[in-house]
């Protein structure tokens, strides 16, 4: 009598299966996660229409200037709305016609200074905004047709080789040369131009913040709702097209070249529209407002909201601005970064660990732990390893609570460095490992973690603001590589 073979094992629901697509084998689970009210509000949300959507922003930010003071409706509202009217641009180059344009915050200090040069006591010339305004757009996009040129052979890298290059050029030539033109520096070089007239249009002027605000708001909704009809028309899915494949799109009669040329005038003319508002509302113009970094922020809105995405780039932008204003070294509640670290690391552990129950198990045994290595170092060694303090911790009894779990050692200089060193090393230590091994050996990595922040990191701010800023960069795009409202690319090879 033969013998009856052994059942093998079903995998388990996360792994991926032999013969049985992911998307259809998942479809109770998703069905669950949308179930409760959560569920209820992101089904209303996507089934509503993005016009909806941009009405409820729109109605939502025009609320701020009534509960936001002067400085914090410049720091939070304005530098969010021009990111999001710069994302909004780039998302026309990158996202929707998947060129990679490394040279478009250039255009965006070409619009800066060619505002300033007609509106400014430079050369005595005063134009109010209604005709400066349109006047550099036209500018700037005439220069984009022209670098659009370089995109009709070149793609990828070679592309972005190009433009970046344009982006440096423009920072030497304003920032080192300053040719005299009518008797005046053209650029003014390292000071810049300064005493840029303030947005008038029609003789009325908009000297105040909030005045300001509202009307970048204004701006925002139109260029958004300008983008949405184009996404929507016969050259938006021309440009969708093109990102995809331009080969195919190129057999299928598309004009290609005209299609790129198109994108790069579009977004140089958004960006130099945003570049002439950034100028006045400054009310001087400097090269190193338009650097690389600044390149690198627009680029972190758009991918970060998800590529092709209007609402995502908006979004984007928020959360971007938002959180380096908080993580900013001059930030008035300073205690807020020890929560968005512990928060950031928080949810690491919860998303990276599974079940959910070895993550708490990790947490909870950090916890632990730190109290019994605090205790341990505070009977057996001397009172300097203990008696440190918080920094920034928001209050004395937060910086009591801190200090009382977390080792801060007073006149041991190289201790942070250690410790650094031996998180680095926990940390590749936790990478190669699995299962059980990996939770236990989490623990003392995680108060490693916090050790290093309180000792190294919460000391010095400025270098903390761009590691955390990185981290949380890092862990969004983890969880959700698609961007914030980007939906994912399916891709049959």
């Amino acid at each position: 009598m033969s013998e009856v073979p052994d059942t093998p094992a079903l995998p388990e629901p996360d792994e991926a299966r032999i013969g049985v697509d992911s998307w259809v084998a998942e479809s109770d689970r998703r069905r669950a996660q949308r179930r409760g009210p959560l569920g209820l509000v992101a089904r209303g949300w996507e089934s509503s229409p993005d016009s909806v959507k941009l009405l409820v922003f729109i109605a939502f930010a025009s609320t701020l200037p009534f509960w936001l003071n002067e400085g914090d409706l410049f720091s939070f509202g304005l530098f969010t709305l021009i990111y999001a009217t710069l994302g909004l641009g780039l998302n026309v180059v990158v996202g929707w016609a998947g060129l990679l344009d490394l040279g478009y915050v250039a255009f965006y200090g070409i619009g800066a200074y060619g505002y300033a040069l007609v509106s400014s006591p430079q050369y005595g010339i005063h134009w109010p905004a209604e005709a400066a305004i349109p006047a550099v757009m036209a500018a700037t996009a005439l220069l984009g047709l022209l670098l659009g040129f370089s995109a009709r052979r070149l793609q990828g890298d070679y592309l972005a080789i190009v433009t970046l290059f344009f982006l440096q050029a423009f920072l030497a030539f304003t920032g080192t040369a300053n040719p005299t033109v009518a008797g005046v520096g053209l650029t003014g070089g390292p000071n810049g131009i300064p005493n840029v007239d303030p947005l008038k249009f029609f003789g009325y002027e908009l000297n105040s913040t909030k005045q300001q605000y509202f009307f970048l708001l204004g701006v925002l909704a139109v260029v958004a709702a300008a983008f949405y009809l184009a996404n929507l028309s016969r050259t938006g899915r021309a440009w969708r097209a093109l990102r995809d494949d331009p080969l195919a799109a190129e057999a299928m009669s598309m004009p290609v070249d005209r299609l790129k040329q198109l994108a790069f005038v579009i977004g140089a003319a958004t960006a130099g529209l945003c570049g002439a508002i950034f100028a006045a509302i400054e009310g001087a113009v400097v090269s190193t407002d338009f650097t690389v970094s600044v390149l690198i922020t627009i680029y972190a809105v758009v991918i970060l909201g998800g590529l092709g995405s209007i609402a995502g780039v908006i979004l984007g932008a928020v959360v971007i601005n938002v959180s380096s204003q908080f993580l900013a070294p001059q930030n008035d509640h300073p205690e807020i970064k020890r929560w968005l670290f512990y928060g950031t690391v928080l949810l690491l552990v919860v998303l990276a660990v599974k079940p959910w129950y070895r993550a708490m198990v990790s947490l909870l045994g950090a916890v632990a732990f730190g109290f019994a290595v605090h205790a341990i170092v505070a009977a057996h060694a001397a009172p300097s390893w203990t008696s440190g303090v918080a920094v920034d911790a928001g209050s004395a009894s937060t910086a009591k609570d801190i200090a009382g779990w977390v080792v801060i050692p007073v006149g041991h200089g190289n201790f942070d460095t250690l410790a650094y060193i031996a998180m680095v090393v926990a940390l590749i230590s936790v990478r190669n490992l699995s299962g059980w091994w990996r939770t236990v050996a989490l623990i003392p990595t995680l108060y490693l973690t916090a050790v290093v922040w309180e000792n190294l990191l919460a000391p010095n701010p400025a270098v903390t603001a761009l590691i955390l800023f990185g981290a949380m960069l890092v862990i969004l795009m983890t969880s959700r590589p698609q961007g914030l409202l980007g939906k994912p690319r399916v891709e049959v090879v």
